[in-house]
């Protein structure tokens, strides 16, 4: 046993390096045979391709199908690639459709201050809302404008829609606006088209009580309240909103102000009624103590002529 295998080693070793040595010289024969430039090899090489190629398919068969799944996991990492920048760009699309949207909210509110039909003789000033400080005890908010922008105490304050309320504290920069539903807000009002004379007495909710109406019977749920002027409070003619009728059939004003989402607000200048303070300067009529007086001054000139 020991001989047979001496003798399979042997033979072993000879016919590998005879094998090896026949396929390099094949390869090296191929090589030259496909480097050599001659019409009769061209057309030789083209004879065996026809013939050996085609019989080798189920050999390709393997690589064709690796080189496909190396195809296939490249287009589903590229695919993937493509699907996280579209969640990248989907999630910066939804921070600028919120920026927009916003934007949007905050040009009507300026549209609506700007269409709002206000005495001519009525100039304002635009602030911005910087905080709210209501409470069950307290509605108020800041805005942005104050003393060096010639705010003054008594002033009202508007939205795009009505009222909102009146300036209570003035700073250098800032001022304080107590709305129309506090607690400390009386404001006389005009009931239309009835013309009943009113007061709106703010009691911390959203739609603040009407109480001494006049005639309450010619007053209906959707008639029109305006600021009546009265007190000198505020300038009349100013929208503050409608009559509404709650549960238990009182009346209460549903405001025309979107106090849920106040942001910019028009400070009213309003200066009050001119003052007569020389009633020397009056031209009195005919019949009373002055008018004398007059006619001679009138007199005397003619003479003078």
């Amino acid at each position: 046993m020991a001989r047979n295998r001496a003798q399979t080693t042997d033979y072993t070793g000879p016919l590998k390096r005879m094998l090896i040595g026949v396929l390099v010289l094949v390869l090296i024969g191929l090589f030259l045979l496909w480097r050599i430039d001659s019409p009769r090899v061209e057309r030789f090489r083209a004879q065996v391709i026809d013939r050996v190629v085609p019989g080798f398919d189920w050999a390709m068969a393997p690589v064709t199908g690796a080189v496909n799944i190396l195809r296939d996991f490249q287009s589903y990492q590229r695919i993937y690639q493509q699907n996280q920048e579209l969640r990248r760009e989907l999630q910066q699309m939804k921070a600028w459709k919120e920026a927009a949207l916003q934007l949007e909210q905050e040009n009507a509110r300026l549209l609506d201050l700007n269409n709002v039909q206000l005495d001519p003789r009525l100039t304002f000033v635009t602030g911005v809302v910087l905080a709210d400080s209501g409470s069950p005890f307290r509605q108020s908010v800041l805005i942005n404008v104050g003393a060096r922008d010639g705010i003054v105490d008594g002033w009202a304050a508007m939205d795009g829609l009505g009222l909102v309320g009146r300036i209570s504290g003035v700073g250098d920069n800032t001022a304080r606006v107590i709305l129309l539903t506090d607690t400390s807000s009386r404001i006389p009002v005009t009931i239309q088209p009835s013309g009943q004379q009113a007061l709106v007495i703010g009691d911390n909710t959203a739609a603040p009580p009407i109480d001494f109406i006049e005639a309450a019977d010619q007053v209906r749920p959707g008639d029109r309240v305006m600021t009546s002027g009265d007190g000198e409070v505020f300038p009349a003619g100013l929208l503050i909103g409608q009559v509404a009728e709650d549960p238990g059939g009182r009346m209460r004003v549903r405001l025309a102000a979107d106090y849920e989402r106040l942001e910019f607000l028009r400070v009213l200048r309003n200066y009050g009624h001119e003052r007569v303070t020389d009633p020397g300067s009056l031209i009195a009529p005919e019949g009373l103590p002055g008018s004398e007086v007059g006619d001679a001054e009138t007199t005397a000139e003619g003479a003078d002529g």
